[in-house]
This record gives structure tokens, C-alpha cells and sequence, in this order.
């Protein structure tokens, strides 16, 4: 039962309600409406916090309707007590389905509504044959994306000769976008015989993916202050299609040695703007994983707090079978090689949900006296 002695949970709750409250009070504000950067990033933060904090709203109401009740029930007037206790056992229920509704809003990550993120493949151990999983990755993802509306723009690209990639980093946008991919990152590992094989055996190769919420920029203040530029040649696989001029650019965050480049433009101010863009992604990330550090252990199984190497699926082309680790259960792999993964996210949120609720609903266990 949800009651005033809930623990964190509770006071994260009350937290949001403070802080939605506090920007309404804003948004009449005349000193933010005569700004319109700060008043777009009043209105934005409003907008995240609303379905929440209009919801708990509700169920501090009900709260303090059951409370009246109560009172009513202990009172001396039969007829006040006769209809409290007709009305209590609705108004508790009423208020339970609310609870439930706040765990269910809870249980997603903070950014979980961002329609923008960055995505980060690389290849790991095994090669050319790694590169050529990057590639296949990426095709999986644009494939599953364009049944979602998504959009992508390839932000940089390192390609190789046989058609794959060591590094491969997109912009993707569009509705759920980073709700449904943060559950991407991490080790991915494939076994198959590849083309190169002649003797038909099975190699192992890994790749990994990194999924990260693009912020607005209104979130990251940065300035030319506070990176370095440098300008540099790009080229292609094996230095062919070099850029005969100085296109590519590369920035080094000096405070964080956080260093990001941009290649895949001939312009150097569009590889400009695409590297800012990850820099502010990556910026953005820095902050959130210190921020997660500072929290419970299941916080930190999100994006950008753990070990990005690890490995949390396997894709096994001879057995055509793709196994998420995660949740020990295993989908048909040529299905969502070609945009059918939305099983395999789906399942996985499903676990995620429910998990992340039942730790919530331990932690806001009132404690034993």
C-alpha cells in the first residue's frame, strides 16, 4: 500500500512536483518570457516533468481525500460516517491504480522521451569480419528505424576496404527513438563463416554500440574557449578519396580530454557542426554518468553508467538464432536482421519495466519498527 511512510521513491516524487510547480511560476514570469532561449528551456523542462507531476498530483488529492475520510469515520456524526466508509474503499482503490500508474511513469530512464541520440558502433575483436558486423549493425538498425518513421545521418564514418567499418557514428531522430534504442548498448557478439573462409569454419567477432541522448543545446553551454580545433585531410579506405583540402575536424575538449572528429562532409563548416553536435552529446553523457554514480546500483545499469564492453547479445548466423543475454531468451536471427528487432526491444522492455518496478516498490517498503 502507497502511504506518507514511502522512502525514496516518495521524495523523488515530491522533488518533481517542487520543480513543476516552480515552472508554471516561470512560465508567467516576465523576465523568462522576455528571453526566448530561456523561456524554450522553461517550456521544454515543463513539458518532461508534466505527465509525472500531474499524476502525483492526483494521488497526493486522493491521499488527502482518504485522510478527510478517516477523519469523518472517527467522528461523532453517524451520517458523515456512514457515507465516509461507503466511499473509502473506492477512493483507496482509486488510489492504488494511481500508484501503480506513478511506478509505471517512474520505471524509464530520465531521458527516456528524448527524440534525439547519438549511436556510436565500433568494432572490436576480429577484424576485417568485425567491420563487416559494424556494417550489418547498422543496416539492422536503419531497417528497423524506417518502420518507425526514424530518421538517420551519418555523422562520421572510418570505412575499410571490404565494404565495413571500424567506427560508424549516426544521428538518429524521431518519436521513442531513445527509449528504444538505449537498450542497444553494450557488447555485441557474432558467429559466422565469413565470406574470406575457405575452409567453412566458424570465426567469433565482436562489435559495440554506444547509445547516447543528444541534448539541446540549451543544456550544454559550450564555447570555442573551450575546445581546441584542428583541421586535418580526410580520406577514405586504404587512403583512397583523399579530400585535398582541410575538411575534416577534430575537437579536444580541454576540460575532460573528451576528443571527437568529423570527416564524412567535403565541408568543413557542415564536419564542424556534426562534430559540436557529438561533443555536446558526449559532454552531456560525462555529466550523466557522474550523476549516476552518485546513485543506487540499479541506476547504473543504464546507458552511459556501466561497461560499455560487455557483451549482452550474440548473433548466431549458423543456428539462425540472436540470444539477448540479458533475458536468456532467443529470437529467429534473419527475422530481425531485417528490421524485425523490434521482438527482441520489446521483450527487453518488458523485463525492464517490471524489474525496475519491483526494485522501486522494495525500496519504498516503509521500514520495519
Amino acid at each position: 500500500m502507497a502511504d506518507s511512510s514511502f522512502g525514496g521513491i516518495r521524495g523523488d516524487l515530491e522533488q518533481k512536483l517542487a520543480r513543476f510547480e516552480q515552472l508554471e511560476h516561470s512560465l508567467i514570469d516576465p523576465a523568462v518570457l522576455g528571453d526566448q532561449s530561456k523561456l524554450s528551456a522553461v517550456a521544454r523542462e515543463h513539458g518532461t516533468l508534466a505527465k509525472l507531476a500531474l499524476r502525483y498530483r492526483q494521488f497526493t488529492t486522493l491521499e488527502r481525500q482518504i485522510a478527510e475520510h478517516r477523519e469523518m469515520i472517527a467522528g461523532d456524526d453517524a451520517d458523515l460516517r456512514g457515507l465516509a466508509e461507503a466511499e473509502l474503499p473506492e477512493l483507496e482503490a482509486k488510489r492504488e491504480r494511481e500508484w501503480e500508474d506513478l511506478l509505471e511513469l517512474c520505471s524509464g530512464d530520465e531521458d527516456a522521451d528524448r527524440t534525439r541520440c547519438i549511436v556510436e558502433l565500433r568494432a572490436g575483436t576480429g577484424g576485417d569480419e568485425a567491420a563487416l558486423f559494424v556494417r550489418d549493425l547498422y543496416e539492422m538498425y536503419r531497417r528497423w528505424g524506417a518502420e518507425q518513421g526514424w530518421d538517420f545521418e551519418v555523422m562520421d564514418a572510418s570505412p575499410t576496404e571490404l565494404g565495413g567499418f571500424k567506427e560508424l557514428i549516426l544521428g538518429v531522430s524521431g518519436d521513442t527513438v531513445f527509449r528504444k534504442l538505449q537498450h542497444e548498448s553494450g557488447g555485441h557478439r557474432v558467429q559466422r563463416v565469413p565470406d574470406t573462409e575457405t575452409k567453412g569454419r566458424i570465426h567469433t567477432s565482436a562489435a559495440t554500440v554506444a547509445v547516447l541522448p543528444e541534448p539541446e543545446d540549451v543544456e550544454v553551454a559550450l564555447s570555442p574557449d573551450d575546445y581546441r580545433k584542428d583541421l586535418f585531410c580526410a580520406s577514405g579506405p586504404g587512403g583512397q578519396h583523399v579530400n585535398k583540402t582541410a575538411s575534416a575536424v577534430r575537437l579536444t575538449h580541454l576540460a575532460t580530454n573528451i576528443v571527437v572528429q568529423c570527416q564524412d562532409e567535403k565541408s568543413q563548416h557542415k564536419n564542424l557542426a556534426k562534430a559540436l553536435r557529438v561533443l555536446k552529446t558526449r559532454l552531456y553523457e560525462h555529466e550523466r554518468r557522474i550523476e549516476h554514480e552518485k546513485r543506487a546500483t540499479e541506476r547504473r545499469e543504464q546507458v552511459g553508467s556501466g561497461d560499455r564492453s560487455q557483451r549482452i547479445r550474440t548473433y548466431n548466423f549458423p543456428q539462425n538464432r540472436v540470444t539477448d543475454h540479458r533475458i536468456n531468451e532467443s529470437f529467429t536471427l534473419d527475422q530481425v536482421m531485417v528490421g524485425r528487432l523490434g521482438l527482441v526491444v520489446d521483450a527487453i522492455e518488458r523485463h525492464a519495466r517490471e524489474k525496475r518496478k519491483s526494485e522501486m516498490e522494495q525500496s519504498a517498503k516503509p521500514a520495519a519498527t
